[in-house]
């Protein structure tokens, strides 16, 4: 489990594909707390350290993980939003996250207003997901929001210290987002389909 509170951004400085299976070696200043089979989420996907030096590490992502996220448009330097695990018995700041994608979302507009910033989004909403108006949801593995909650859509407001601190401060419109619908408004939807 997650909090979708970012704790580092990382760097992608190697890109390995192997059969279907793609090899991501991440640069980063929590390294050295790592250790190999820790799960930490990148861009809000829980992914097993499977190897590490001294400042990067390994991890795998096979095919059905890069079918449902945005992890196949990572490029060599690309910065990508970094979680450890939450610790049992601390504080949630944000609010449960699995670190499991339900599907890949579109930006559809970035509106920068006078000190904070707005993104909408766009998703399909055949998959049966959906959002509620103050809601949470997590996008690339930021806890966040909603706001102006639709049937296909819905937007969040993002904060300087957000903004500067995750990947958002590169995110525009057209690019590929994850989607972590919350967890609870998952349940009680299914609970309440079943009556």
């Amino acid at each position: 489990m997650f909090t979708g509170i970012i704790e580092d951004l990382g760097t992608i400085i190697n890109l390995d594909k192997d059969r279907d299976n793609l090899h991501l070696t991440v640069k980063s200043s929590l390294t050295p707390q790592l250790k190999i089979d820790q799960s930490v989420a990148h861009n809000g996907v829980c992914l097993t350290v499977v190897s590490k030096t001294e400042d990067s590490y390994v991890v795998t992502a096979i095919n059905e993980t890069l079918r449902k996220t945005n992890l196949s448009d990572l490029s060599n330097g690309d910065n990508i939003n970094l979680e450890r695990a939450m610790i049992l018995g601390s504080r949630l700041d944000g609010h449960m996250v699995q670190g499991h994608v339900d599907q890949i979302g579109i930006c559809s507009n970035v509106k920068e207003e006078n000190g904070s910033w707005r993104y909408d989004f766009t998703y399909d909403p055949s998959l049966g997901n959906l959002t509620i108006e103050k809601g949470s949801i997590t996008i690339n593995g930021v806890s966040l929001t909603v706001i102006d909650s639709k049937q296909n859509g819905f937007s969040v407001a993002i904060i300087p210290y957000t903004y500067e601190n995750t990947v958002f401060k590169s995110l525009k419109k057209g690019d590929k987002i994850n989607l972590e619908f919350d967890v609870i408004g998952k349940y009680v939807k299914r609970f309440t389909q079943a009556y």
